[in-house]
């Protein structure tokens, strides 16, 4: 395509550079030792100073480069004047480069949403658990998850003093995914991700109805997605409430790109509109393959208890 880049590729390369810059605030938040930890609705749904900070920014580097896209983010926040040192001006020039699918080239601002969670995984980041920790932006349109970017800040972090922090994956459905190798786990194992701290009897047993070969319980929707293209997981199962459309627009979009599908537990797509509910209340179901399987195994009782809509 001649003359400047589509709107949708100056968004996923902006949001690109946004989330490293949100990353960066959240390693400079866990260094300097205060947290400023609150609890929203209870001690297993925290948000922290890196929480609130990282939004701040994600937002309003987003809204000034693009001014009529819809942003709805996780935390709620107070509005008041942002320290310019959070604004991200830069754009990854390598996205630029890119040919842009032909059915988003002339997509306009004003029909993107985007679905920001600042910090997924904010559980774990208070407790350490580093390598659960995730920034996601996720841009819909018609609904739907078109792209998503997914940062690690703390990925490399077990490797100690030295090592460099952070890598930055995302995906586009129709151009592909990069930043990451994917991989899948041997077609004849069943290795099932969920939830490590929000379970329940729902949960475990939609869990252990996949006859899963193994389980694999970590935190953050963004961790369990990078499980499942990387060959750790074949399927992400959470057969509850909880999940939010903040957790799941980035990473479908991601998973969607390279072939997987993420649905409710009954297999029907998620819907990314703005004015829609933000929780994704008949649960998640996240797969790279074979997801027609995992949607046969679900039982009756979690399809009763979870009703799609």
């Amino acid at each position: 395509m001649s003359g400047s880049p589509a709107v949708i590729m100056r968004l996923v390369a902006s949001s690109y550079a946004v989330a490293e810059r949100a990353g960066a605030i959240v390693r400079k938040v866990l260094h300097s030792g205060e947290l400023g930890i609150v609890e929203k609705t209870g001690a297993n749904d925290l948000q922290t100073l890196a929480d609130r900070l990282a939004q701040q920014s994600i937002c309003a580097s987003l809204s000034r480069r693009f001014p009529k896209i819809t942003i709805i983010g996780e935390e709620e926040l107070p509005d008041e004047e942002i320290k310019e040192d959070l604004v991200e001006s830069g754009l990854s020039e390598e996205i630029l480069l890119k040919t842009c699918p032909e059915e988003y080239s002339h997509l306009k601002e004003e029909e993107l949403v985007v679905w920001v969670d600042p910090l997924d995984g904010t559980k774990e980041y208070t407790e350490g658990l580093l390598d659960n920790v995730t920034v996601l932006i996720g841009i819909a349109h018609g609904g739907r998850a078109i792209a998503g970017v997914i940062h690690q800040p703390f990925y490399n972090y077990e490797l100690g003093a030295g090592a460099t922090l952070g890598r930055t994956l995302w995906g586009m459905p129709g151009l592909g995914a990069f930043g990451f190798k994917l991989q899948e786990v041997p077609g004849d194992r069943r290795i099932v991700t969920t939830t490590r701290s929000h379970s329940n009897k729902l949960v475990t047993d939609c869990v252990d109805a996949m006859e899963p070969h193994e389980v694999v319980r970590v935190g953050g929707a963004g961790n369990k997605i990078i499980q499942l293209v990387e060959g750790r997981a074949s399927a992400y199962v959470f057969a509850s409430p909880g999940c939010k459309k903040w957790d799941t627009c980035a990473t479908e979009a991601v998973l969607h790109a390279v072939g997987g599908k993420l649905t409710d537990m009954h297999g029907n797509a998620y819907c990314y509109d703005a004015n829609v509910k933000h929780m994704n209340s008949a649960g998640v179901l996240a797969t790279l393959r074979n997801h027609e399987y995992y949607v046969s195994r679900v039982p009756h009782s979690v399809l009763q208890a979870l009703k799609s809509g």
